[in-house]
């Protein structure tokens, strides 16, 4: 089933973390960033949770951290169509659209977190979303 034909809305937004740390910033030192992904479902309303997670570091001290989940209502016949018995199977490209539309929210919030403070200048890179988004995504579904 391609993107297109996939029926989804975001339904809602939410900044799970965020914390900036200023005292563990310096401008002299390198800055590395890390980024970690979760996928949840809610079976009952047919809800796909992306949960992108970025951490700004220097010397492997934290002194920026936001987490951000967007949550995307699943047509419910598309829903049907990629159960599979007691799993469902959301097909990688789709999980990486998703992904992508929730890494660009992040950016978005991250800029309006640190408006009007030095921090501002830390934009979330370009990220290439196959690199992390490789496989299919499954769930055991609880009955």
């Amino acid at each position: 089933m391609e993107n297109e034909s996939i029926g989804f809305a975001l339904a809602a937004i939410k900044t799970e973390q965020f914390a900036l740390f200023e005292e563990k910033y310096s401008p002299k030192k390198e800055l590395n960033i890390t980024t970690s992904l979760e996928f949840k479902i809610n079976e009952e309303q047919k809800l796909i949770g992306v949960f992108a997670t970025f951490t700004f570091e220097q010397a492997k001290k934290t002194f920026i951290k936001i987490q951000v989940s967007c949550h995307f209502a699943i047509d419910p016949n598309a829903w049907e169509s990629f159960r599979k018995e007691d799993v469902i199977v959301f097909p990688k490209n789709f999980i990486g659209h998703l992904t992508m539309l929730t890494i660009g929210t992040s950016r978005g919030v991250l800029h309006a977190k640190t408006e009007g403070t030095e921090f501002n200048k830390f934009i979330l890179p370009t990220i290439n979303v196959n690199q992390l988004v490789d496989k299919d995504a499954e769930f055991i579904i609880n009955k």
